[in-house]
């Protein structure tokens, strides 16, 4: 196998699709365009669900990325060999052209023969076939057809080999790509589906030729696509031969960092190695996302609960293993360093994700205090010498007491813990928490009715609108979340509009949808858009193609649709609630009413 670092592998991914006819594309903002499904990106499909369900892409139908991902569910995981909550995923797309044979032979040649791993190393599996897609004899046979043999090609059910992200949307039997290592399993019927640990996964091609719908039908797609995902961590673990994506040049540097600021020695003991993991692993996290140009800042709702999470986390396992709370800002400063030159926002936002960090560590200081007054209040109530679970969690939950604190302190106070009692409500807590973070499509980008359609449009022109009656043209979208039934947009003010100010956003809302203007689209490079004065974030590489809307003389925005036709369908539009979404960071919920 070629032993390469992240930087030789995410070129080498790229350019060897560059070579087969893909467009490279840019990464995506880690936080969803007007999708309600998830807090984050957590997969390289996420934006490109309109393009998917056939809306053309203006860099053509075969594209290609590294996609920044972040996957909160298992937050309480970190630590071990295998976790991480911001990933890089490695895509390549086929939007309605080639398919399965050539999908198959693009990810055979790259894995054999530009990553030279041998042809006996790899074993795949296939999709077994039910009532809604028939067997993948198809695939199977290309399979063989490059080499594999029939024993190392396994067919399994719909929960091992079908992809959808969530309850409804595109979705298709896939073919996985296992790497056979040398562990030993003593079952006969061991396959990919073990949990042996003898397959390791390594890539995974979507054939999405199925559209799920909310009542549980499947209907097929306008066309055939190809959606492919290929963790780059996992990838560079394997072709180093290492158990741990902390021992890559993913972490080398903030590791040796931690260390040197602690003064511990990763790996002398597992306390040790998984506080710094959970530093070096949080704090990574929280600089994309305080890097990201759509703003988030730490808070207590969504994606900003998730961030200040992370970061007390890290301050917490910070303290245990003797680290200040300030070299926190310096481990920043580290990963800040090596992936600036790869994801520009965070040079560009460096002082941004500094002077946040140190917000929030000030913040936890004072929390810290309060937790401490409460605990001493609790004390003072214990029956019988001993705290229940559920107090000692809610210290953990609402104060950031780890449960070693809480035990320390009560020890000293003669008061015996409900430990499991206490893990018993983590684990309650920790099933809510990948429920709500990791919810998947049950609307949004996935669905394009007419209703979340015309809200996308409107969220347009509520971004010109504000800056018209603000006064501001500083103003920008932060954030945007769009079910069926309401818009939800972020941006940035300072204060809280007056009942004026928003009873003149409606009627300058509606003026412009009485004015019956046609909505065009146009499709130019980043600079022209930039030109034309078009509003968006540039994020997109030089060169590459963008889709740009134009709502008359009231908006011009970068963006990936859908939108409607003409104002004139969208309706009367009302603003439901205006709150503080963060700080600095103001949100409105808004409806159209037919």
């Amino acid at each position: 196998m070629k032993k390469l670092t992240s930087s030789e592998l995410r070129e080498t991914y790229l350019q060897y699709f560059k070579s087969k006819g893909h467009s490279i594309i840019s990464s995506s903002s880690l936080i969803p365009e007007n999708d309600p499904s998830v807090l984050f990106t957590t997969a390289g499909m996420h934006p490109l669900v309109p393009y998917l369900l056939g809306e053309s892409h203006p860099n053509g139908n075969r594209l290609c990325d590294v996609q920044k991902c972040i996957r909160t569910g298992d937050i309480d995981e970190i630590g071990d060999d295998t976790h991480c909550t911001f990933f890089e995923m490695l895509g390549n797309w086929s939007l309605g052209d080639y398919f399965k044979k050539d999908s198959i032979a693009f990810s055979f040649e790259f894995l054999t023969k530009v990553l030279e791993i041998p042809v006996e190393k790899i074993a795949v599996t296939v999709f077994e076939g039910d009532e809604n897609a028939p067997r993948d004899e198809f695939s199977a046979g290309v399979w063989e057809s490059l080499g594999i043999p029939k024993d190392r090609i396994f067919y399994l059910p719909k929960e091992h080999n079908w992809w959808i992200s969530g309850e409804v949307g595109p979705c298709g039997p896939d073919t996985e790509i296992f790497i056979i290592n040398d562990k030993k399993c003593d079952r006969e019927d061991c396959s990919p589906a073990c949990s042996c640990g003898k397959y390791v996964e390594i890539w995974n091609n979507v054939f999405m030729e199925f559209n799920k719908a909310a009542d549980g039908s499947f209907e097929k797609l306008s066309q055939q696509n190809v959606d492919t995902g290929m963790g780059l961590e996992r990838t560079i673990c394997m072709l180093n031969g290492v158990k741990s994506v902390y021992e890559t040049d993913f972490f080398s540097d903030a590791i040796e960092l931690i260390c040197k600021l602690s003064g511990k020695v990763y790996l002398s003991d597992e306390s040790t190695t998984k506080s710094i993991r959970i530093i070096a692993d949080h704090i990574r996290t929280a600089t994309f996302i305080l890097g990201d140009d759509k703003g988030i800042t730490p808070s207590n709702m969504d994606q900003g609960y998730v961030l200040r999470r992370l970061i007390r986390r890290a301050v917490r396992h910070a303290r245990v293993i003797g680290m200040e709370a300030c070299g926190i800002l310096e481990v920043s400063k580290c990963f800040i360093a090596k992936y600036a030159s790869i994801y520009e926002e965070l040079g560009r936002n460096s002082d941004k994700i500094i002077d946040e960090l140190q917000k929030e560590i000030d913040r936890f200081s004072k929390t810290v205090e309060n937790g401490l007054k409460e605990i001493e209040k609790v004390l003072k109530y214990v029956q019988n010498n001993a705290l229940n679970g559920k107090t000692a969690f809610r210290l953990y939950d609402t104060f950031g007491f780890p449960l070693e604190m809480t035990v320390e302190i009560c020890a000293e106070n003669g008061v015996e813990v409900d430990v499991e009692g206490y893990h018993k409500s983590f684990a309650e807590h920790q099933l809510k928490s990948q429920k709500g973070a990791e919810q998947k499509f049950k609307g949004g980008l996935a669905d394009s009715g007419e209703a979340t359609t015309n809200l996308h449009t409107a969220t347009h022109m509520l971004n010109a609108c504000l800056k018209k009656v603000l006064g501001d043209d500083g103003i920008m979208q932060k954030g945007s979340n769009i079910t069926a039934e309401r818009l939800r947009f972020d941006f940035n003010f300072s204060r809280p509009l007056t009942p004026d100010e928003k009873i003149e956003i409606e009627v300058m809302m509606n003026d412009i949808i009485a004015r019956k203007i046609d909505i065009t689209c146009e499709e130019m490079t980043v600079e022209q858009a930039k030109e034309a004065g078009a509003l968006g974030v540039f994020e997109s590489k030089y060169g590459q193609l963008v889709k740009v809307y134009t709502i008359g003389d009231v908006s011009k925005e970068i963006c990936g649709g859908p939108h409607a036709s003409n104002t004139a369908e969208l309706g009367v539009f009302k603003i439901k609630k205006e709150q503080s979404s963060s700080s600095g960071i103001r949100r409105i919920k808004g409806v159209l009413v037919k």
